[in-house]
């Protein structure tokens, strides 16, 4: 079994990186895990744009990405810069730059950093050779974003839209990185689905230490949803890779004011800032980081033996009894974890339990998900069991489903795959999105995309069962899986025809 993504399962030592800076801001390099967050307003408006940023400055996100989606909106970034720097805010910005080689070149004269999607960029072209000259004149550092929905057909045509396919795109624009000696470059390998993109960016990390790269990562779920739900999902899989010292900044992506996003970032930041205990970790020679492979258990009561994962008020004597209850109490609880997992004999089923304190249930929830998710994700639990004896047994009961659902082991409710919003965004996402679950949370098993525009649309909701995506201003696409059912609907119209939509198929229920 192959580590080669990490040092070590049973110590946490965070991965060296080389040293980017961002405006006034440095990530990588030993610097702490730096939080951040993405404006929604439309990036022509200068006024909005700029009060949204230093809200979120303010919030303690000196990092904000916003959109260039247009040459109107990039060449609106100068006016945006020079503001901030008037009001004496010196956030750094990003321009996010989704589809059009060209707006990133315009995009370079302005801002600190520049986004781009390497699924728009054809090789040949020398575009990004020439994007890598402006960054490097003027000081500008360069994110490769590859997002799971959006890869380019070349890589989908050989590898699909696979965790595989998305380290093979990062690595084709890195390699032209250290071809030109450009090494102010950050790295992120961004997914709805935990699962994928914890395995895409492992694999990164191992692509790239295989090849002497310690660009540093920036760490994020997409379309996370908003609430407890949105939190706990975006810290099982942030916390999977902080836990094992993989990330260098991350974003919690929420469907809220974007501001709120940076309490929650920072909370995950502070989290892993220390992890305390070195433990004897041998996984066996099965044990794969990369592939999902659920540890084998004998059958004992309500667990093990292939069963659904247990919450706590599901356990049994019998499963009590016959499984091992692991307890973690240490500063480091995943690598404790995998050293009692693979030090038991392969076939006793396995409960995992922690005990937290907080007076918050979203910072429990949080600090739960982070800590619970990777084992999951790997595939070591049985059960899982939250002591927290200053919430009621419902609502530990609730943070432990929605743990093993973002965890992607069980699915016990609707899950919404909603993008946070930018200044593509075609309508009211927030109202919106709850528009959608007061209308379909009753219902089971239903996964449901809520995207504000095309651009991840279709990619990030790949798996999900229905999708309602902004076509134009006002304006709704329906799917159904990735197929499209109805275009261009009137939004004051849409939610009932999504609603007509699961009807039609016989998904629909009536709330009890």
């Amino acid at each position: 079994m192959g580590i080669e993504y990490c040092n070590s399962l049973g110590r946490y030592e965070r991965r060296p990186s080389c040293r980017v800076r961002i405006g006034r801001y440095e990530i990588g390099g030993g610097a702490p895990i730096a939080v951040q967050s993405m404006t929604n307003t439309d990036t022509g408006d200068t006024e909005a744009t700029v009060a949204q940023i230093e809200r979120i400055f303010r919030a303690g996100g000196h990092i904000v990405r916003v959109t260039a989606q247009g040459r109107r909106e990039a060449d609106n970034l100068v006016n945006i810069m020079s503001r901030l720097r008037s009001d004496g805010c010196d956030a750094a910005v990003v321009a996010d730059v989704h589809f059009v080689p060209e707006i990133a070149d315009i995009a370079a004269e302005s801002v600190d950093k520049v986004r781009i999607n390497p699924g728009n960029y054809r090789l040949s072209e020398g575009r990004f050779e020439a994007l890598i000259e402006r960054c490097r004149r003027r000081g500008v550092a360069l994110r490769i974003g590859v997002n799971h929905g959006s890869l380019a057909k070349r890589i989908v045509d050989t590898l699909g839209d696979t965790p595989e396919g998305m380290v093979a795109s990062a690595m084709e624009f890195l390699r032209i990185c250290r071809r030109e000696k450009f090494d102010q470059v950050v790295v992120s390998m961004k997914s709805s689905n935990t699962r994928v993109m914890v395995c895409a960016y492992r694999r990164l990390v191992a692509a790239m230490r295989a090849e002497g790269m310690d660009y540093p990562l920036h760490l994020g779920v997409t379309e996370a949803g908003n609430g407890i739900e949105g939190r706990v999902k975006s810290a099982v899989g942030i916390g999977a890779l902080l836990a094992d010292g993989i990330g260098d900044t991350i974003r919690v992506s929420l469907t809220e004011p974007p501001e709120n996003e940076i309490p929650v970032a920072q909370l995950l930041a502070d989290c892993f800032a220390v992890r305390e205990g070195e433990f004897d970790v041998v996984p066996p020679e099965n044990f794969s980081p990369y592939d999902y492979r659920r540890r084998a258990s004998r059958r004992c009561g309500c667990i093990g033996g292939g069963q659904t994962v247990a919450t706590h008020d599901e356990l049994d004597g019998e499963a009590l009894s016959g499984a091992a209850v692991l307890d973690a109490v240490s500063g480091n609880p995943v690598a404790e974890w995998r050293s009692a997992v693979f030090g038991l004999d392969e076939q006793v089923p396995v409960v995992l339990h922690r005990r937290y304190d907080d007076a918050s249930l979203e910072t429990m929830a949080v600090k739960a998900a982070a800590d619970f998710g990777v084992m999951l994700l790997d595939g070591l639990a049985d059960g899982i069991w939250i002591e927290a004896p200053q919430f009621t047994p419902e609502e530990i009961r609730d943070v432990e489903l929605m743990i093993l659902q973002a965890s992607r082991v069980r699915f016990s409710r609707t899950e919404y795959i909603a993008c946070p919003g930018c200044g593509r965004t075609l309508y009211d996402l927030q109202s919106t999105l709850e528009r959608i679950k007061a209308a379909t949370s009753h219902l089971k098993d239903l996964k449901i995309g809520v995207m504000g525009c095309i651009v991840n649309g279709p990619g990030e909701m790949a798996d999900a069962d229905y999708g309602y995506v902004g076509a134009a201003p006002g304006r709704i696409t329906l799917y159904r899986g990735r197929e499209v059912i109805e275009r261009n609907i009137p939004q004051q119209e849409a939610l009932e025809h999504l609603i007509a939509l699961i009807k039609a198929d016989g998904r629909w229920h009536d709330p009890q």
